[in-house]
């Protein structure tokens, strides 16, 4: 199997495409540690069995982060890949009626987590000089979404940051790349009107 012996790290792995990724890269043969910060992700990965790990974090916080991303690292001593998965969308309102709150909760959760757990993944890979980060972005992030300003501006930034450590660690054996699907049937499209969609 392609990932037999590897240790992967996904975030928002308790649901949606975050378990999605988890199932495969088991089945895949991979150890994957869970982070969420939804007790519910404990459940979810006995389900999944021995390979599959709990770590309950809040990955808009840095110490959680590093925390998380460390004990996924401890399981085997190795970190081989890391997918940036949490997300929200946030409220679906036009700009003049969003809050600074409503921006913010968003930017934290969709760009400035992605930005802490990359940087807490990059210091455990650059040792061995291997590593692959995958970062979900979206479609909104290229294209903008009406009524959904902060995501779309948060999506945008995954894209640029993404770029950016890809550049700075290439050379270093470490690849980073990110997705940017369109609408996905998961419980967040269900937070979406239809106007929005």
């Amino acid at each position: 199997m392609r990932f037999d012996g590897r240790t992967a790290l996904v975030t928002g792995g308790a649901r949606g495409i975050g378990l999605a990724v988890t199932e495969r890269l088991l089945a895949e043969g991979a150890r994957v540690a869970l982070v969420d910060r939804d007790p519910e992700v404990e459940a979810v990965a006995k389900r999944l069995g021995p390979s599959a790990r709990a770590l309950i974090a809040d990955v808009t916080r840095s110490g959680d982060v590093d925390r998380a991303v460390g004990a996924a690292h401890a399981w085997a001593d190795r970190l081989d890949v890391v997918v940036n998965n949490a997300g929200i969308t946030g409220r679906s309102y036009p700009i003049w009626e969003l809050s600074d709150e409503d921006w913010c909760q968003v930017l934290d959760v969709d760009l400035t987590s992605v930005f802490f757990v990359c940087r807490a993944a990059v210091k455990l890979m650059l040792p061995r000089q291997a590593g692959r980060i995958v970062n979900i972005a979206s479609i909104a992030g290229k294209e903008g979404n009406a009524t959904l300003v902060p995501y779309s501006a948060a999506k945008a930034g995954v894209i640029g940051l993404t770029k950016a450590v890809a550049k700075e660690v290439a050379t270093k054996g470490i690849l980073v790349h990110a997705v940017a699907p369109a609408v996905i049937g998961t419980e967040l499209l269900k937070q979406m009107t239809k106007e929005t969609l």
